[in-house]
């Protein structure tokens, strides 16, 4: 579910790979790619489709595009559970 639960850092093409879009696809079934948003309160990790933004699936939110790409290549981020 989420990286932020791992023991063990990961590396960054393995935190890639096991990122999931879990909201999205609890809500929506389907799994548009994981990938940093922002919005007013700031950049987060989500997804969105062609009609625009389909979840957060981020608890953070990031004060810059880099510290969320940085998140999302390195694993750091905490699954939100709930919408």
């Amino acid at each position: 579910m989420s990286l932020a639960f791992a023991s063990a850092p990961l590396r960054a093409a393995q935190a890639r790979a096991e990122a999931i879009d879990f909201l999205a696809l609890a809500y929506t079934g389907k799994r548009p790619p994981l990938q940093v948003r922002r919005s007013a309160a700031g950049h987060y990790l989500g997804t969105a489709d062609e009609n625009g933004p389909v979840s957060r699936e981020s608890v953070e939110y990031f004060r810059s595009q880099h510290a969320a790409d940085h998140a999302l290549a390195t694993g750091r981020w905490q699954q939100r559970i709930h919408p």
